[in-house]
């Protein structure tokens, strides 16, 4: 992982981390409370696709940065934030987005360097980018983002299909994962300013006779 990808992960593990913790405050919760939600949030979609592939130890143990960050994002915003609206503007949602896109190349590039068929690769990256929030929302009796109408997993699909496609017809690493991101990027904004997003599937009640 070259330094520009392993600082965009960090930068997308922090945010990350703001979302769980301020999904905490919402809730009211300790500062117990508060570290256990940004730890998933940020570290949880990782962990369990290093869990599946398994490449163990998983990721924050082999590297306690992760771990010292979400700690300290953690902290700062039970310092720092005492109106957590403020923090859920469309700003925010931008840096999310930028995030998801990271997570979900640098997931589908962990799943090829270990041999694994590109669908999986794809699956994987989905998995990073969206399975921490989906713990986040459970602990906090959501529905999880991922399963609402939202552009969101499939904006990582997307990315992970890009990132898979641009390598088998031979482009280089770098480039292939920054179109990857880009489109990954692109397709989540549009469903955050354009308002795009998938149909909902709706069953109605049968009518009474």
């Amino acid at each position: 992982m070259n330094d520009f990808i392993y600082a965009m992960d960090l930068f997308g593990t922090a945010v990350f981390a703001i979302s769980g913790a301020l999904a905490a405050g919402r809730l009211r919760m300790d500062p117990f409370g508060v570290l256990v939600l940004a730890l998933v949030t940020a570290v949880g979609g990782g962990t369990v696709r290093d869990t599946i592939l398994g490449t163990t130890p998983v990721f924050w143990i082999t590297d306690t940065n992760y771990i010292w960050l979400v700690m300290l994002t953690a902290a700062l915003v039970m310092a720092l934030v005492r109106c957590p609206r403020r923090l859920s503007g469309r700003w925010f949602q931008v840096a999310d987005a930028l995030g998801l896109a990271v997570f979900t190349v640098i997931g589908a590039q962990k799943a090829l360097m270990s041999g694994a068929e590109p669908m999986i690769a794809v699956m994987m990256g989905t998995m990073t980018g969206v399975v921490g929030g989906v713990i986040r929302d459970v602990l906090c009796r959501e529905v999880p983002l991922v399963l609402r109408t939202e552009i969101y997993a499939t904006a990582c699909i997307v990315g992970g299909i890009l990132y898979t496609l641009t390598l088998h017809l031979g482009m280089g690493t770098e480039l292939a994962a920054s179109l990857a991101m880009l489109g990954t990027l692109a397709l989540r904004l549009a469903g955050i300013f354009l308002g795009l997003s998938l149909p909902a599937f709706a069953l109605d009640n049968p009518k009474s006779p």
